[in-house]
């Protein structure tokens, strides 16, 4: 029988790149850490987010209906870590990096390595958590190319390959 502990200590071991979620509209401007974030399909472009519902935004996201993945550049731990406790408050998250805005409004992380805006096109709840279906609607690219993921219980750097030529 696979524990919950047993669970949780093979996840540590499954390195995922680190996003910051974030949603605006009449709800409030929210934003939370996520590292389960996925491609789905790219007809419609099309990702998933998992979030638990107990999370502070998860009433904010769904009723929004809006959301930005904001996949964070090597040198944005420290946002990570802020959108990650539940108990700074938003405007306080916020406050750590530049945003603006995209198609749908959300903001979007300035120096992130690339952000997704999409819209919520379906939510699908298991056990703890929603599974969110966003349909993307805008992709802006950021200069910087070093990711952030996260494995073994910590952050690691993802250093870009030099290519030759």
């Amino acid at each position: 029988m696979v524990t919950r502990e047993g669970y949780r200590e093979a996840m540590a071991r499954f390195g995922a790149a680190v996003s910051v979620v974030t949603t605006d509209g009449p709800a409030g401007r929210r934003g939370f850490t996520a590292s389960a974030v996925c491609s789905v399909t790219d007809d419609p472009p099309t990702l998933l987010v998992c979030v638990n519902r107990q999370n502070d935004s998860h009433a904010a996201l769904l009723a929004n209906g809006v959301l930005c993945v904001n996949t964070l550049a090597a040198g944005q731990q420290d946002i990570s870590a802020l959108f990650a406790g539940g108990e700074a408050d938003p405007a306080l998250r916020f406050a750590a990096g530049s945003w603006f805005r995209l198609a749908t409004g959300a903001p979007a992380l300035q120096g992130a390595v690339v952000a997704f805006d999409c819209r919520i096109a379906q939510v699908t709840e298991i056990g703890t958590h929603s599974v969110i279906f966003g349909e993307v609607q805008e992709i802006r690219h950021g200069s910087v190319h070093d990711g952030l993921i996260y494995f073994g219980r910590g952050y690691h750097p993802v250093r870009r390959p030099l290519t030759a030529g």
